[in-house]
This record gives structure tokens, sequence and C-alpha cells, in this order.
């Protein structure tokens, strides 16, 4: 009988132990795939799919908001070194300038979003940008190496729906939404390199506010979008 008592308590104490480091992990997931992020936006090779990605979401943005506005896509331009190019026609430039940074963040915001609320959704979503990445391709790419970097992506995310524990496809959806974060709070910084050119430049030009104040307003919505996703995983395990 004592035997059978301290065998039981021993696996209560085990099952304890493990639901704690479980919730931990829970609790403190964001923080660790945010340091995640960081640290592999600085390795050169590691992050170049990453830069690509954030790229793309980035021209994609200002394609979308070039259609929601009455406009049309001409082409869409992705390079090897992370920089790409939307050109459209018509629509509202205004609009079209500013979602270019503004739908990032917004895209990195919803992903995690999504990714965070049922592993179900997660693996919908991969499949929908499968079907947007082939879109791309088919519709808005005019040149060979564009569409390379679009077919590389289109497979990063056949490989992610794929996995076999949806978990996982979870964790890296949500590393995702928060690296397209990153780069939406540090890229608009970039502009400041003198040659007066870029969506700030523009946005300047359009409303005679300086390109600083657009910048700023980009990190802001950046830090906003950032700060929300905080909170909310703050609240879900208080």
């Amino acid at each position: 009988m004592s035997s059978n008592s301290q065998n039981t308590s021993s696996g209560s104490l085990q099952a304890s132990s493990q639901a704690k480091s479980a919730s931990f992990w829970q609790k403190y997931q964001l923080y660790f795939l945010l340091v995640a992020a960081i640290i592999i936006r600085q390795i050169p090779i590691v992050s170049i799919p990453l830069n690509w990605l954030e790229t793309y979401f980035h021209e994609i943005s200002h394609g979308i908001a070039a259609l929601l506005t009455g406009g049309e896509i001409i082409r869409i331009q992705l390079f090897p070194n992370g920089s790409g190019l939307c050109t459209s026609r018509g629509g509202i430039n205004f609009i079209i300038s500013f979602f270019g940074y503004g739908g990032a963040t917004l895209w990195g915001w919803l992903i995690f979003k999504l990714a965070n609320s049922h592993q179900r959704t997660a693996q919908v979503f991969s499949g929908l940008m499968i079907v947007l990445l082939l879109a791309s391709i088919i519709f808005w790419a005019r040149d060979l190496l564009t569409m390379v970097i679009l077919a590389s992506l289109a497979v990063m995310f056949v490989m992610t729906i794929k996995m076999r524990r949806l978990y996982y496809l979870q964790l890296l959806l949500k590393f995702f939404g928060l690296s397209i974060l990153l780069n939406s709070l540090f890229s608009p910084t970039y502009l400041f390199d003198g040659r007066d050119l870029g969506d700030g430049a523009a946005l300047a030009s359009m409303t005679m506010v300086p390109e600083l104040v657009w910048v700023l307003i980009w990190c802001v919505l950046a830090m906003a979008a950032l700060y929300s996703l905080i909170k909310t995983n703050q609240k879900s395990y208080a």
C-alpha cells in the first residue's frame, strides 16, 4: 500500500511539473519567438527567405491598395537582396504609397492573431497564402527572378502545411507574423538615405508633410500592433 501511494504521489508531482512547464512556455512563447526573430534577422543567409517574405507583404500591400482604390497592378518585382517594387496604374496614390509599410504591419498582426486562434485556422491561412503566391506568379510577375523567389515562398508554405503536428505550423506562422512586424518597425528608418526616394518621399511630395513624420507614423503603427499582441497574450495567461 505504501509503495502504491508513493508511485501515485510521484506521478502526480511529475504531471504537475509538466503542466507548469507547458504553462510557462505558453505564457512567454511570444517573447521567445520575438527574440528568435530578432536574432535570425541578423544571420545573413538564414534571414534571406524571411526578407523575401517581408518584402512580398510590403509590395502586395501596395498592390492590394491599388486594386481597392480602382487601380491595377502592372507588375511585382522581388530582388535577391530583399528589396522589391510594385508598379501600379490608377487608384489613389496616397493610399497606395501609405499601405506598403502600413499594410505589412497589418499582415504581421493578422498572421499572428490567426495562427494563435486555432490550428485549423493556421492551416487554412497557409493554404490561402499558397494561392496568393501562385496568383502573384501568374498575373504580376514579369521576370524569372521574381518568379523563382515567389515560387520559393510558395514551396515554403507547402512545406509548412504538410507538417504532421499543426502545433508547429501555428508556431511557425506566429514567428512569421512577428518577423513581418519587426520589419515594419525598422525598415521605414532605411528611408533616411539622402536619396529622396521611396514611400516616405512620395507621401511628402503629395502632402507637404515631412518624410520623418510618415516614418514615425509607420513605426508607431508597428509598435502599437506589437503592443496589442503582447497585451492580448498577457490577458490570456494572467
